[in-house]
């Protein structure tokens, strides 16, 4: 029996601890249990009830965070000392800082850290990467979720080479392509009622997701090709500026803010673009571009995260420069010379590349395979 004791912060469910769970379930020799630093009881409690599945609660205010992960310490400390697990695994930089240097305190053998927020800290707040190699330190094991990700851990960070192991993130197939004809109607009804062709972006309305240059290559695109229309799925703090810049542009007609969209809802989402677009820079991962590519959505992206590892260039999507307007409009272009079926078929070999590297499955076994092979080797 190996116990697996999986930490994050300032989230009160998250779609892969239950996904973890469920797949957890089926192997007698795993003990899974989630600890949750957050500043009210999180959901994921009840969630994991019918599961049996214990998870813990640490206060924590990400509004005071030096304060919070220092408090946060000594009863991470107490929980591991008194759940005794065999592995500790932590997603984000606030539960990473203070779960691992716990972790190390408490003496548990293996500890992992997912690198989900690489290059953050490099260039946005530089002052706090000598904490990212605090938590490399402190871990046993570095997960890099993408080629890009390893490649920054090891130029940037300078990780210990040994450390770092590539596993990419998963999804479940199954659920997240449940599409619906009468919810593909309802949202066309909605975000697209003069039926135009549809480029989709589903992300956070923040600097580094692209969103400027998207905006930048549509005032130009929608010039040759006045049938097109974006639609930007997210919320963010950078929303009012981007909206400027649209009705400065006079794209008011071209561009759509949708809001977030109900998670049940995202697969029918997916389902009512002709193309999806994603522009950001140093995205670890990306679960929406393995999502868009699994709904055989023909995907044109930046070269990060899911992206690099996945798109092969003009057969199952499209890679184009970061932040670099001309390159995403011929990106499109390049896909719009295309007929539908073309683009069908691209996006049907984009659904069967997601099969083939990104199934929630492969992932899960792949981290039981790097927590077995490092619990032996204690």
């Amino acid at each position: 029996m190996i116990h697996i004791l999986h930490f994050i912060a300032n989230n009160s469910s998250v779609p892969y601890f239950k996904w973890f769970a469920e797949l957890s379930a089926t192997d007698k020799n795993v003990k899974l249990s989630f600890a949750m630093l957050l500043n009210q009881r999180p959901t994921l409690i009840d969630e994991m009830k019918k599961l049996g599945i214990e998870v813990h609660w640490i206060y924590f205010d990400r509004t005071k965070r030096s304060v919070s992960m220092l408090r946060a310490i000594p009863k991470l400390y107490a929980l591991m000392q008194r759940l005794n697990p065999d592995v500790v695994h932590t997603h984000l930089f606030d539960d990473s800082l203070p779960a691992l240097f716990a972790g190390r305190l408490a003496r548990v053998p293996v500890r992992v850290i997912t690198k989900q927020d690489t290059a953050f800290h490099w260039y946005y707040a530089p002052k706090a990467v000598k904490y990212d190699r605090l938590n490399n330190k402190n871990a046993t094991h570095i997960v890099a979720v993408s080629e890009e990700c390893k490649e920054f851990i090891l130029e940037k960070e300078k990780a210990d080479p040994a450390k770092v192991h590539l596993i990419h993130h998963g999804i479940p197939i199954g659920l997240l392509t449940h599409q619906t004809e009468e919810t593909r109607t309802l949202l066309r009804s909605k975000y697209n009622p003069n039926s135009k062709m549809i480029i989709g972006t589903v992300a956070r309305i923040i600097e580094w997701k692209g969103y400027r240059y998207i905006i930048e290559a549509a005032a130009k695109l929608v010039k040759k090709h006045p049938g097109l229309h974006f639609l930007f799925a997210g919320e963010g703090a950078q929303k009012g500026e981007l909206e400027l810049l649209i009705k400065e542009k006079g794209l008011g007609d071209s561009i759509s803010f949708t809001g977030l969209i109900d998670r049940q809802d995202i697969p029918s989402f997916y389902g009512i673009m002709d193309i999806y677009l994603h522009a950001a820079f140093m995205e670890p991962f990306g679960f929406v571009i393995a999502e868009a590519m699994a709904n055989g959505v023909p995907v044109v992206s930046t070269p990060t995260g899911a992206a690099r590892d996945s798109i092969r260039d003009g057969e199952n999507g499209m890679l184009v420069r970061y932040k670099d307007p001309d390159s995403i409009v011929a990106g499109i272009e390049r896909l719009l010379t295309l007929s539908h079926d073309e683009r069908k078929r691209m996006g049907e070999k984009a659904r069967q590349t997601v099969f083939e590297l990104f199934r929630v499955e492969k992932t899960w076994e792949n981290y039981l395979r790097l927590y077995r092979d490092a619990a032996n080797k204690k």
